[in-house]
């Protein structure tokens, strides 16, 4: 025998399915989840179908004005870039300008324009009206992914792809640049090869990973100066500091994680009285102007980062659109010039 409802009990009404719920089962952005629902073909057909199945499994029914008002697309990508401009490190700098530059190039024949922020920090929560996200850089232990992660938009991100790194990320091997470096110090018969750079941020981690497995391939294991700043005087402070110390300990030949601390390395070098690269060979990372107009030129690695900012807009493009979007690592070649 049923139990009567009480007069004025009305029966619980279940909780509806919103698009953001659907959203988060299918893994996509809402903005794919409603496109899908109306059949765009701006969606690919297997990622169309997934949604539009979930959606009939949990009867899942668009509120169609809500659609339309949701379509009024803003056409903008938030491009976030982890690092604080200084006089030393400025944004007019090859990183992230020729970035910058790719980016804008792909985002405005796509009809996007370009939302730019400087630090993670500064950008305590989602950008208003950002499709996506183009990080540039992953910040010392990852911080600024984490953060842009949490903004739940389509994201890609500059920098170095970890076994354990769910995100899709473009950036250079920075693996095969260290290697490089090390064969280069090796053919020139060094033996106190040293890195300056810091390890907390994934591509410097990389790029001394591939330099100190070729080196102990070859007998030889490289010093490393942790330096946790990226700029000329810290790459001046920290040859300094070895310089200083009894000449038969002193590194012969020097990879600093960018070009700026190698030009850095280059000055503290000259102070001391001493040849490059008769005494000391240097070598650095990112083939900048600076580094290959300045005398000696600087023997570097090549990043293409230009092409780098493209592949990171096609790619948030793709995710915008709901479709799969894999990591991709690009070449690089060591210059070889005077240094």
């Amino acid at each position: 025998m049923s139990k009567e409802r009480p007069v004025g009990d009305k029966p619980e009404q279940p909780r509806r399915l919103t698009m953001a719920d659907l959203a988060r089962m299918a893994g996509v952005s809402p903005i794919t989840v409603s496109r899908a629902m109306a059949d765009s073909p701006r969606v690919h057909e297997r990622t169309k179908a997934r949604i539009q199945g979930l959606a009939r499994e949990h009867g899942y029914a668009m509120n169609v004005s809500a659609r339309n008002l949701r379509l009024r697309q803003s056409h903008t990508i938030a491009v976030l870039v982890e690092m604080t401009p200084s006089a030393e490190r400025p944004m007019s700098g090859s990183y992230p300008l020729d970035l910058l530059g790719g980016i804008t190039q792909e985002l405005t024949a796509a009809g996007y324009s370009l939302l730019l922020s400087a630090g993670h920090e500064s950008t305590p929560g989602p950008p208003r009206g950002a499709e996506g996200v183009i990080l540039l850089g992953q910040g010392a232990g990852g911080a600024a992914v984490g953060e842009a992660e949490a903004w739940r938009l389509p994201l890609v991100v500059w920098g170095a792809v970890s076994a354990d790194d769910p995100h899709v990320v473009v950036g250079s091997d920075n693996r095969g640049g260290g290697a490089a470096v090390a064969r280069r110090f090796i053919e020139l018969g060094r033996t106190r090869p040293c890195f300056l750079g810091d390890l907390a941020y994934q591509e410097n981690a990389e790029r001394f990973a591939g330099f100190r497995a070729e080196l102990n391939r070859n007998g030889l294991e490289p010093l490393l100066v942790n330096q946790a700043d990226f700029t000329t005087r810290a790459g001046s402070d920290a040859m300094r500091g070895l310089l200083a110390s009894d000449e038969r300990s002193r590194p012969d030949a020097v990879f600093a994680c960018n070009d700026l601390m190698a030009i850095g390395a280059i000055q503290a070098i000259r102070e001391f009285g001493l040849s490059i690269p008769d005494h000391i060979t240097v070598v650095g990372y990112d083939d900048t102007a600076l580094g290959a107009g300045m005398v000696p030129a600087l023997t570097t690695v090549h990043q293409d980062l230009y092409q780098g900012g493209i592949l990171l807009a096609r790619k948030v493009l793709q995710r915008i659109h709901g479709d799969e979007v894999e990591s991709e690592m690009m070449p690089v070649e060591i210059v070889i010039r005077e240094s």
